[in-house]
């Protein structure tokens, strides 16, 4: 599938980038964009021992065609160096572990292989559990995770309470049906909370060049989990903003993203290579496969972003709506 620019996006918002950042600096982010310049590099992964590519496969990536295409969406993603693969039962509605499962078989010894759940309670975490490794055609999965935390008290407290699903997750650990326990979250509160059981080897959370500019959105639960020695994965790295309302989902351009995703090139490769300078070990990129190849591409430039196209990223954030709510920028106190 080809790479989209928004149809509304004129020559004069291209120029206006390509005059913040200067002549070397735009050469320099559309031709990272176009071709990549070596292999992924691999960062550590907290404490864990592994090392991962800084881009991950999503299994998102892996629907929306034949089980051929798939296989050669990962076959691709493989031979560009990617040995960190990322699903969940409920991407889909099964699709992406059914796609997926088969395509990274002939993979399985060579990957870093992580999933989730969505359940809160010991037994709808089993269930879920089972039957994603029946999907994934694997015996273990590296990484288990619980899936998008959002409130402390209906998703952090019920999952890790009497009953919850982290009794499944420690038994699961035991029995060797996995390596080690993280979790995603989309909030704040929910992140701390979960990262305060001390129970976690790694945490997935949004760190997104608007939710930042908007609010530090993903700071402390950064911070937090640097200071704990966990794995730090990043989600939602080239999200502008939400769709329209009322938009519907058939007539947009990009089926796979819930949000609204940054769909010129050069501003994309800007706010990956700002997600990938937050010390994180690796980012998942939206599922579209023509936006995942940019990101493979854009992830071979394993620099930080200098001066001139940090001040570039923080104006292309001003004004737009950060796709979480938790993330809006809070009003200033009048007086003091």
């Amino acid at each position: 599938m080809p790479f989209h620019r928004r149809a509304f996006l004129g020559a004069g918002a291209a120029a206006g980038l390509a005059s913040l950042l200067g002549p070397r600096l735009w050469a320099e982010l559309n031709e990272s964009v176009a071709a990549p310049s070596g292999p992924l590099p691999k960062r550590p992964l907290g404490k864990t021992g592994e090392q991962l590519s800084v881009l991950g496969f999503g299994g998102i990536v892996a629907m929306g065609g034949t089980q051929r295409e798939a296989n050669n969406r990962v076959a691709e993603a493989i031979d560009r160096g990617v040995n960190y693969f990322d699903v969940a039962p409920s991407y889909g509605q099964g699709e992406a572990e059914e796609k997926l499962g088969p395509a990274l078989e002939p993979y399985r010894d060579c990957v870093f292989l992580a999933c989730k759940t969505g359940k809160r309670d010991k037994a709808g975490a089993e269930e879920e559990l089972e039957r994603s490794l029946r999907r994934m055609r694997t015996d273990h999965f590296d990484l288990y995770q619980m899936h998008s935390l959002t409130d402390v008290e209906g998703d952090v407290q019920k999952a890790l309470g009497p009953g919850g699903a982290m009794e499944t997750f420690l038994k699961a650990r035991e029995k060797g049906q996995v390596r080690f326990l993280g979790f995603s979250a989309h909030s704040v509160e929910a992140a701390l909370a979960a990262m305060e059981s001390g129970l976690f080897d790694t945490i997935l959370y949004p760190v997104n060049f608007v939710c930042h500019f908007q609010s530090d959105f993903e700071t402390k639960p950064l911070r937090e989990a640097e200071r704990r020695g966990m794995g730090r994965l990043a989600l939602k790295s080239m999200a502008r903003t939400k769709w329209p309302e009322g938009s519907a989902k058939e007539t947009r351009p990009y089926r796979k993203c819930w949000y609204e995703p940054l769909s010129d090139p050069a501003e994309a490769a800007l706010a990956l290579r700002w997600t990938l300078g937050q010390g994180v070990t690796a980012a998942i990129p939206p599922g579209d496969e023509g936006l995942y190849r940019v990101a493979l591409n854009v992830a071979t430039v394993d620099r930080p972003l200098e001066d001139k196209e940090l001040k570039a990223a923080e104006k292309l954030a001003a004004g737009l709506e950060p796709i979480f709510p938790q993330a809006q920028k809070k009003k200033k106190k009048q007086g003091n």
